[in-house]
């Protein structure tokens, strides 16, 4: 797919991070999430994180949104720094990407002096991302197998896994 084409899907289907991060996680809870059938605001895990994300990082401005992406917090210095506040890293390639989607989302808004900063807060840990040639070409295939699945008449069928049992969809999935 060439930059144009990705360009007239972000904006058809205004993904957002969490999207990136669901398609890493399960493919179901990404198709269900991304067709408005949601379950997180009973979790209390996710209520744990979005405390957790209170809890830190009190003196930046939180929740800088931007079109379809809601990034944790922004520092401004010599280079932008885009962080993600997580709770662990057990999910880090989701992180990962969730990271290198906004800084190419961001790139493709004209900002390409951007990091993106993962900070793992229970583990005490801070990874560094960058938009890389190559990282590009992934989040771009990514986007593409994203609207593929969205696209589905149904959402994919589930696959169990350990994760599933603390998942906010776990219900619905298996129930």
């Amino acid at each position: 797919m060439d930059d144009e084409s990705i360009n007239k899907l972000l904006r058809k289907l205004q993904l957002g991070g969490t999207q990136i991060n669901y398609y890493f996680i399960c493919k179901t809870k990404l198709w269900l999430f991304s067709h408005k059938i949601t379950f997180e605001d009973t979790s209390d895990l996710v209520r744990l994180g979005k405390l957790l994300h209170k809890m830190y990082y009190n003196k930046e401005e939180k929740d800088v949104i931007i079109d379809s992406i809601a990034i944790d917090f922004i520092k401004n210095g010599n280079v932008l720094e885009v962080h993600e506040i997580k709770k662990s890293d057990r999910e880090f390639e989701a992180d990962k990407f969730q990271a290198l989607y906004y800084l190419y989302f961001l790139k493709k808004k004209g900002i390409s002096n951007a990091v993106a900063i993962i900070n793992y807060v229970k583990l005490g840990k801070v990874v560094r991302i960058t938009l890389s040639e190559e990282s590009e070409r992934e989040i771009k295939e990514v986007i593409d197998e994203i609207k593929s699945i969205i696209s589905l008449e149904k959402p994919p069928e589930p696959v169990k896994m350990k994760k599933c049992t603390n998942c906010a969809y776990y219900y619905f999935c298996w129930g």
